[in-house]
C-alpha cells in the first residue's frame, strides 16, 4: 500500500498523540508499518476550544527510505589551491558541509573562539564588563544565532528549507523541529549540534580554524588569488591583540561573514567590491512577563501548552513597526562586538521557562536615514546608536532602560514593577530618546499601544524596554551575480545574512547550501 497522508486532523488539548495512530490504523484496515506526523500547529484562535492541528502519513509497511546521493567532484577537476569559508555560522558551516558532499574538502576560519570559549567569554563579559571584541554574542562558532534561540521558521520558501531542517536533526536538533509549524532548538541545544557539526567536517578531512580573521583579499585579472589571514592570540582579552599574518593562495573564497563583520566591509569596500546599503531596522527589547503573555494568548489553559509566542506588525505610524526574534521564557543578551557600544539581542533555551518573554520592538530605517551614500553609512548609523546606548547607561556596558508606561509619556523611570530586566550586564534608568532617532521613538510608542488592541497586556505600565536593539539584519549587500559570485572579483562567493542574502537560521543555512552548489558547478566547468 502507498503512503497514505491526513490533513487537518483536529485534537484538543491533553489528548495524547497515540489518537492520531489509531485514525491511521482505522484507515489501513490494521496496524501500520509506518507513521509520522508531517506538521504540527496550535489552533488557539477560540480559547475556549484550543487545538491542535496536525498532518500525518502512513501506510501498511515502512517506505525504502532513498539516502540523497551526491556528485563528487571528478579528480581531475578538483581544485589545486584551498577553498577557504569565511565564517562559522549556519551559512558558513553548512556550506562547508554541503562542499564536503561534493568532495571538495574546505578551510572554514572564524574570527571568534569555539562555542566552549564562547560561553566563557560572555559569562566573563557579563561578569566584568570585559569585553572580547572577536569572541562574543556576535562572532565565534555558531555565529549569533547560537545565543538567540534557535528559532528555524522562515519567511522563505525555498525547497532548500526541509533539508536545512533535516541537516539539523541529523546533528543532533530534535526530531520535531521537521513538523512543528514554528520550530526551534533552543541555544542550549544548538551548541551541542553545532560542535557536532565541527566534528563531521574535522573527520572528513577540513579543517577548522579558530581565533583567524579575514584581513585582506588579492585579485589578479578579477579573480581572487591570495588572502591575508590573522591568528590571533586568544589567550588575551584586550582590544588589540598581536597577530601572525599568514599569506593563503584559494581557488576560491565564501563569504559567509555575518552582519556584524564591520571590519570585513571596511576591507571589501576598499578593494573595490561592489557592494550597496540596505534597509533594516532598529529598536529596543521589550519584556513581559511570560505569564502574562501566556494568558493573554491561550487563556487560563496557557499552563498546559508551550510558552506562548507573538508576532506583531503595526503601521500605526508613517513608518511601519514590527515585533521580531520573539524569545519566550528567555533572556536579553549583551550583544556588543564593538569597545564603547552598547548592544542587545534575545536568547531561550530548548525549555523556553525562564520568567520573562522578550522581544525585539523595532522600526524600519532606510537609506534616507543614514545621511550619506557611502555604502557603510548603515554601519556608522548603528554604531552612532550603539554609542549613545553605552553613554546613556553610564559607559559601563549596563543598558538603558525605560518602563513602557514611562516611556510613553516621556519620563525617566525611576523603579522597576513586576517585570524586572534579565539583561545580565547591569542596567541604568534612562530616557530612550537619547539613544533613538525621534521619528524611531514616534514608530515604537503607536506600535506598542496598537500592539496592544491585538495582544492584551502588550503596553502593560510595567513592562520594560531595554536599548538599543540594532543588529537585526545586514546593514549591507555585497552585490553578486546569477553565478552567485562577487560582481567584482570571481571565485569570491558573498553568503549569507551577512552579505545581504538572508534573514535567520534556516534562510542564511539554505543561502550556505546554495552557494555550495555554485563553487561546486563553477569547478565542474
Amino acid at each position: 500500500m502507498s503512503v497514505q497522508t491526513l490533513s487537518d486532523i483536529k485534537l484538543p488539548i491533553g489528548k495524547g498523540e497515540n489518537e492520531l495512530i489509531k485514525l491511521a490504523e482505522k484507515k489501513c484496515g490494521g496496524k501500520v508499518g509506518y507513521f509520522a506526523i508531517k506538521k504540527k500547529s496550535l489552533d488557539a484562535r477560540d480559547k475556549s476550544n484550543l487545538r491542535y492541528v496536525y498532518t500525518i502519513e502512513f501506510s501498511k509497511t515502512a517506505p525504502v527510505k532513498e539516502e540523497k546521493i551526491f556528485d563528487r567532484l571528478p579528480k581531475e577537476k578538483m581544485p589545486q589551491k584551498p577553498v577557504l569559508v569565511v565564517g562559522s555560522g549556519p551559512a558558513g558551516l553548512f556550506c562547508a558541509i554541503r562542499l564536503l558532499d561534493h568532495g571538495i574538502v574546505p578551510i572554514l576560519i572564524e574570527r571568534g573562539g569555539s562555542v566552549e570559549e564562547r560561553e566563557q567569554r560572555i559569562d566573563r563579559f557579563i561578569e566584568y564588563k570585559t569585553l572580547d571584541v572577536d569572541t562574543n554574542v556576535q562572532f565565534g562558532e555558531g555565529g549569533a544565532g547560537t545565543f538567540s534561540d534557535g528559532k528555524l521558521n522562515t519567511q522563505t520558501h525555498s525547497p532548500l528549507n526541509r533539508e536545512v531542517l533535516e541537516l539539523f536533526v541529523r546533528f543532533g536538533a530534535p526530531k520535531e523541529i521537521l513538523w512543528l509549524a514554528k520550530p526551534h532548538i533552543g541555544s542550549d541545544r544548538l551548541k551541542t549540534v553545532v560542535k557536532n557539526m565541527r566534528q563531521y567536517i574535522l573527520s572528513c578531512g577540513g579543517e577548522v580554524r579558530f581565533h583567524t580573521r579575514l584581513e585582506e583579499i588579492f585579485l589578479c585579472n578579477g579573480r581572487v588569488e591570495e588572502v591575508s589571514i590573522s591568528r590571533l592570540n586568544a589567550d588575551t582579552v584586550c582590544p588589540n591583540r598581536g597577530f601572525a599574518v599568514e599569506k593563503l593562495p584559494v581557488s576560491a573564497v565564501v563569504l559567509a561573514i555575518g552582519h556584524s563583520a564591520r571590519d570585513t566591509f571596511q576591507m571589501l569596500m576598499e578593494k573595490g567590491i561592489p557592494m550597496r546599503q540596505k534597509d533594516f531596522a532598529v529598536g529596543v527589547r521589550i519584556e513581559h512577563l511570560q505569564s502574562s503573555v501566556g494568558l493573554a494568548q491561550y487563556g487560563k489553559a496557557y499552563t498546559q501548552l508551550p510558552a506562548a509566542d507573538y508576532k506583531l506588525v503595526s503601521h500605526a505610524s508613517e513608518r511601519a513597526a514590527f515585533t521580531f526574534c520573539m524569545c519566550p521564557g528567555g533572556y536579553v543578551m549583551p550583544a556588543a562586538s564593538e569597545e564603547g557600544g552598547v548592544v542587545v539581542n534575545g536568547m531561550s533555551n530548548y525549555a523556553r521557562d525562564g520568567q520573562n518573554a522578550n522581544s525585539a520592538l523595532i522600526a524600519q530605517v532606510t537609506r534616507a536615514d543614514f545621511e550619506s551614500d557611502s555604502p557603510l553609512a548603515g554601519v556608522e548609523f548603528q554604531r552612532k546608536l550603539e554609542r549613545a546606548a553605552y553613554l546613556a547607561a553610564g559607559s559601563t556596558y549596563a543598558a538603558p532602560v525605560q518602563l513602557v508606561e514611562d516611556f510613553l509619556s516621556d519620563k525617566t523611570s525611576d523603579r522597576f514593577g513586576a517585570v524586572h530586566p534579565t539583561y545580565g550586564a547591569g542596567t541604568a534608568f534612562a530616557d530612550l530618546r537619547a539613544v533613538l532617532p525621534l521619528p524611531v521613538i514616534d514608530a515604537l510608542k503607536a506600535a506598542i499601544v496598537d500592539m496592544d488592541r491585538r495582544l492584551k497586556g502588550f503596553a502593560d505600565p510595567e513592562s520594560v524596554l531595554t536599548g538599543v536593539e540594532t543588529r537585526t539584519s545586514s546593514p549591507v549587500r555585497i552585490e553578486r551575480d546569477e553565478q552567485m559570485q562577487s560582481v567584482g572579483a570571481q571565485g569570491l562567493y558573498p553568503c549569507g545574512e551577512g552579505a545581504g542574502y538572508a534573514g535567520g537560521i534556516t534562510s542564511s543555512a539554505a543561502d550556505g547550501l546554495r552557494v555550495a552548489e555554485a563553487v561546486y558547478t563553477a569547478f565542474l566547468r
